[in-house]
């Protein structure tokens, strides 16, 4: 017998048909993806089941019983939670009220020192005790963490079923991984997990079943994860292959021939923006990449006029340049998509074309509204995404899907045609298709002349959509690269925070300490190194790059012992700077870079077997025969 079974559900939004005749199973210890377009219906079945909203006819089964739940509390009184894509916490309340906020409501006195208990326990289930703390006011959170009290407050129900919708949308990659662990132990557990995602990678790393959903009907029912391939969910998704979503056409991601728009220099806004530089050309994609916390969000927002610089410079079109509030940044030409639809850019109580043009207003310094005279560039913009026209009428921004909100604020950011649009996590809670159109008007714009800078926690996404990329850690610029020149794996070890590198660093002031030279971390590949710390400044023992270079391999000072034996001291043909190279594995086999040392001359006690052994002792895997390992390049 299925936990939850529903039978040809119906729902209508106006003239908009939501669901028709949808049927959904789920089974107890089993994770089911709910998977769709945008406006595809899963968010309005979601809400159905958790009792948000009531459908027009069909039915509920709960262990084979007809449920009639009028509202949300009587589905968690039943067993039914939902964890909501857009939080609804209450921001003047602490992390452990908004976690129990749920019980409050039930009958009963509350024991605050055995919620506490709980709070912290759950708190500590999805690794973040060191940074959540139960008292800490819900207003002072940022986005992701925000996101993950919202789940935490569905854990604290101990529900039976719990929906998940677009749970990752806000996390850092390791927090995702998080929760995922926590939510294959809830299934072993016995507890259905609906599990809402745009993110392919997830739905297959992490679900049993999937149900696809199209304009509100069922195209494909409870199919087994483990049998569908990528392109198959893509085809069911949006009836219609996609080919690579980040094909540029051939355009080149080399764009130095632009004139610079916007340049920023150590650019300083406690707390969370330390310093930062970079710059950006006309018709250039920046991607300002980093995890959660880096500052990345902050520093658009300091150069939008949201926040306010204490130190640093910032050059508009090569003058100097400080928005003061967002309309002196649009009246300079700049437009921002912000990161929080529901927060920072959607009036509810406003219609679609009130929404989309208030912007022009913000520009406009004349009493009256003169939506007349964007008529044409509304038009054209709703055509290039995809927008029917009619729905500019639509009354109420919430009747939209995510995807479909998050087409409207970006045509808002278009319609004053900027030179530099600053876009902070774009494709956030939105499908595969949506994303395509999105990158597709990315790279129009960009040929068109417009500077964008754009912000994203999805190191696939920034690599595949940018020209170049600068990493933020910490508050600070660690790096800018040529997106086609670095991965995954590396553009993580350089966004890496300075805390979980410092044990690294730490390994490297000791060797050089000990041992004289410059010590460094390091990847090579593709005939180039990567370098993502370097300790010592003897100019004698130079490996031929600085934190942060990637030159070629051949043009560095060490290119004698990269490709040589592991574990070896090696000298260059005139017996020049000695050098020793340490591989580093984690505990999965997968690289975390490379340890070298370098001297001008080596010290005549330097036992290169011994300080391997150390090396790997204290940053990776230890070998017992080091000797037999290469270095791949």
């Amino acid at each position: 017998m299925a936990l939850l079974e529903l039978r040809d559900i119906w729902k209508r939004f106006g003239v908009t048909q939501a669901l028709s005749g949808a049927a959904f199973d789920l089974r107890a210890g089993e994770i089911h993806a709910l998977v769709g377009a945008n406006g595809a219906g899963k968010s309005t079945l979601s809400r159905i089941i958790s009792g948000h909203i009531r459908p027009d006819s069909g039915e509920i089964l709960l262990n084979g019983t007809r449920l009639r739940h009028t509202g949300a509390r009587d589905a968690i009184r039943a067993g039914i939670t939902m964890v909501t894509q857009e939080t609804s916490l209450a921001p003047d309340l602490s992390v452990l009220e908004n976690i129990m906020l749920p019980r409050i409501a039930m009958p009963g006195r509350l024991d605050w020192r055995a919620l506490r208990r709980q709070a912290q326990a759950l708190i500590g289930e999805i690794g973040q005790s060191e940074v959540l703390r139960p008292d800490m006011p819900v207003s002072e959170l940022s986005i992701g963490q925000r996101q993950l009290v919202e789940i935490l407050k569905a854990l604290a129900l101990d529900s039976r079923i719990i929906i998940f919708d677009e749970p990752t949308a806000a996390l850092s990659p390791h927090e995702a991984e998080q929760l995922f662990g926590l939510m294959r132990s809830l299934a072993t557990r016995g507890h259905g997990l609906i599990f809402v995602s745009h993110r392919l990678e997830e739905i297959f790393a992490v679900t049993d079943r999937v149900t696809v959903l199209r304009e509100g009907r069922i195209v494909a029912s409870g199919l087994a994860t483990e049998t569908l391939q990528q392109g198959e969910l893509v085809r069911l998704m949006v009836g219609r292959e996609l080919q690579d979503i980040y094909d540029r056409g051939g355009r080149s991601r080399w764009r130095t021939d632009g004139a610079v728009i916007l340049r920023v220099s150590h650019l300083s806004c406690p707390p969370m923006v330390r310093d930062v530089s970079f710059e950006v050309r006309a018709g250039e994609v920046l991607g300002l990449a980093g995890l959660v916390g880096a500052g990345r969000s902050e520093t658009i927002e300091t150069i939008f006029g949201l926040r306010q610089p204490v130190s640093g410079t910032i050059e508009l079109d090569g003058k100097p340049f400080r928005a003061r509030s967002p309309r002196d940044a649009v009246r300079a030409g700049i437009g921002l998509i912000p990161e929080d639809r529901r927060g920072q850019a959607i009036v509810p109580d406003f219609s679609v074309r009130e929404n989309l043009l208030l912007a022009h207003l913000g520009a406009r310094s004349a009493v009256t509204l003169g939506y007349g005279m964007r008529g044409a560039a509304v038009r054209a913009l709703l055509e290039r995404l995809e927008l029917p026209e009619r729905r500019l009428l639509d009354a109420n921004m919430l009747n939209f899907s995510g995807g479909m909100q998050q087409k409207v604020i970006l045509a808002r950011g278009l319609v004053l045609a900027p030179r530099l649009l600053l876009l902070d996590e774009p494709t956030r809670g939105v499908d595969i298709g949506t994303r395509s159109s999105i990158y597709a008007m990315l790279r129009r714009i960009a040929d068109e002349g417009v500077a964008c800078v754009v912000v994203s926690s999805d190191f696939e996404e920034v690599i595949g959509v940018s020209d170049r990329i600068a990493v933020l850690s910490d508050g600070a610029s660690v790096a800018e690269l040529p997106a086609e020149l670095i991965d995954i794996e590396k553009l993580g070890m350089f966004a890496a925070p300075r805390s979980s590198a410092e044990k690294t660093h730490t390994v490297l002031g000791e060797l050089v300490a000990r041992y004289g030279g410059t010590a460094y971390w390091m990847a090579a590949e593709g005939g180039r190194l990567f370098c993502f710390d370097r300790v010592g400044d003897d100019p004698s023992a130079d490996p031929g790059f600085v934190t942060g270079g990637f030159p070629e391999i051949a043009a560095t000072a060490i290119a004698h012992a990269v490709g040589a034996p592991a574990g070896a001291l090696h000298r260059a043909a005139d017996g020049a700077r000695p050098t020793l190279l340490v591989p580093i594995s984690g505990k999965r086999g997968h690289s975390l870079g490379i340890v070298g040392l370098t001297f001008g001359q080596a010290p005549a006690d330097f036992d290169a077997a011994a300080v391997t052994q150390h090396i790997l002792a204290a940053l990776g895997e230890r070998r017992d025969a080091p000797n037999e390992t290469r270095i791949e390049v």
